[in-house]
């Protein structure tokens, strides 16, 4: 690693960053837009060591575009719940050939997948749904890396407008490099270099997640409808 950030002994994260030296990554970065703090990560971090994740929603084509510009050999993690829709996965599969992506899927342990889908958790419990579909399968991954790149935007949910470019989340930094890029920014990159939008976006879908949690809507308004939740959990 480059001299940007203060290593501490016995860290509470993977990369070994005190909270000072998070402050002063965060300095460092807000000057610079979206792809140039992508290109200074991967000179300041070791890439091995860098996790990247896509849904492969909405419009996930701006996020990867730059990562597969950047760095064409970065492996990109996709989370498959086995709730998805054919959509999502036909979109999913586009953007590997047409940016010659590296994509693993990661899926939950088969029987907890099966019980999930049996008692139909996410109506019951759509938490206990995500932290068996979703946020399982990465934790158990997420030991191998130290930097854990995002896509979320600010202006996406309440939570997310809280966040900086660099936070520690459950022991593992989250590079945020999109957090203040504005939805006109996105739109206008992805219709200016001709992108695709995911599929359902022209069916009225904003926020695309599992079949049964994700409806039409405005903004993450067509997630968990009529429930409490706004976040899978994989965030928080």
């Amino acid at each position: 690693m480059s001299e940007v950030a203060t290593k501490i002994e016995n860290p509470s994260n993977s990369a070994g960053l005190s909270v000072q030296a998070i402050a002063e990554l965060n300095d460092r970065y807000h000057s610079l837009n979206f792809e140039a703090r992508l290109h200074k990560l991967y000179t300041d971090f070791r890439p091995e060591k860098i996790m990247v994740t896509s849904s492969f929603a909405a419009t996930s084509a701006y996020f990867l575009h730059i990562i597969s510009r950047i760095r064409p050999e970065q492996i990109i993690f996709f989370i498959n719940t086995g709730f998805h829709f054919p959509e999502t996965l036909l979109y999913r599969d586009y953007l590997i050939g047409l940016f010659h992506l590296k994509v693993e899927d990661l899926k939950a342990d088969d029987y907890q997948h099966q019980y999930s889908e049996k008692e139909k958790l996410y109506e019951t419990d759509p938490d206990f749904c995500c932290t068996i579909n979703k946020i399982s399968p990465l934790e158990a991954i997420k030991p191998n890396y130290d930097i854990w790149v995002s896509s979320l935007m600010s202006w996406q949910t309440d939570h997310r407008a809280g966040l900086d470019i660099f936070e520690e989340r459950r022991g593992i930094i989250k590079f945020n490099p999109m957090i203040d890029v504005s939805r006109e920014e996105r739109d206008a990159y992805i219709l200016e270099h001709k992108l695709p939008f995911h599929p359902l976006v022209a069916e009225g879908y904003s926020s695309i997640g599992c079949t049964h949690c994700t409806v039409k809507g405005e903004g993450r308004s067509g997630r968990w409808m009529g429930k409490p939740k706004t976040e899978c959990g994989l965030h928080l």
